[in-house]
């Protein structure tokens, strides 16, 4: 634990008194300092002027990062007949339709990323208290309940990162991992905070993007210049 605390202490001295950096700066201060002994994710966080509870200012979406997350997604698909043997050919972990839910009802959540088909979503629709408290519930608006399921099975598979406002007006989201080169992080901040952008909603007012910061998966936060990372 000695070393641990070591480590820590060394992390927050390094982020001392440094705020509102370039993303250049950001990536380079988080990657130097992300030392524990695995290879750590890259995070972001982004409080937006929004209040979810209102259905005008909900905030999702998706976005595929040029440089991948670094991350083995888990794929699982509610299919039957042609369609799962296409999300098997495809390369989904998981392929199922009842049995599949029974196996989600009792507690066994083996996948980051769920798919099915429209004509699955009635028994999708009766895991909603499981699947929709993890993010998890396939949803025709980031194009997880659809019948291309081997673009989608891809995409989740190639680095497609999916966003969700929660309630305190957050959204956050790995977006790579500290062995990836500098100026590829800092093309995946640039790509998810854009895509948060333009996913907008109707309903916001005032000032949209009121923080963003950067942190590793052990390691203290710091604020991105909201400027820096919208590119203004």
């Amino acid at each position: 634990m000695a070393k641990l605390g070591k480590r820590t202490r060394a992390a927050r001295e390094a982020f001392a008194g440094k705020e509102n950096l370039t993303v250049e700066e950001a990536v380079a201060l988080v990657k130097s300092n992300a030392s524990a002994k695995f290879d750590e994710s890259v995070e972001i966080a982004m409080n937006l002027g929004v209040d979810p509870r209102h259905a005008d200012q909900m905030v999702r979406g998706k976005v595929s990062l040029p440089n991948g997350t670094g991350k083995d997604v888990r794929v699982a698909v509610f299919a039957r007949g042609d369609k799962a043997e296409e999300a098997k050919a495809a390369g989904a972990d998981i392929v199922g339709a009842e049995d599949l839910m029974e196996t989600v009802q009792n507690g066994e959540i083996n996948f980051d990323r769920c798919i099915a088909t429209p004509d699955m979503m009635p028994i999708v629709g009766r895991l909603g208290k499981v699947l929709g408290p993890r993010n998890l519930m396939p949803n025709p608006k980031v194009g997880t309940v659809t019948m291309d399921v081997k673009e989608a099975v891809e995409a989740a598979k190639g680095g497609e990162v999916q966003f969700k406002v929660e309630k305190a007006g957050v959204v956050h989201a790995g977006i790579g991992k500290a062995s990836f080169d500098e100026g590829k992080l800092v093309e995946n901040v640039r790509a998810f905070v854009d895509a948060v952008s333009k996913a907008k909603p109707a309903g916001a007012k005032g000032s949209y993007m009121k923080k963003v910061s950067l942190s590793s998966t052990m390691g203290p936060g710091v604020s991105v210049s909201v400027e820096s990372a919208t590119g203004n």
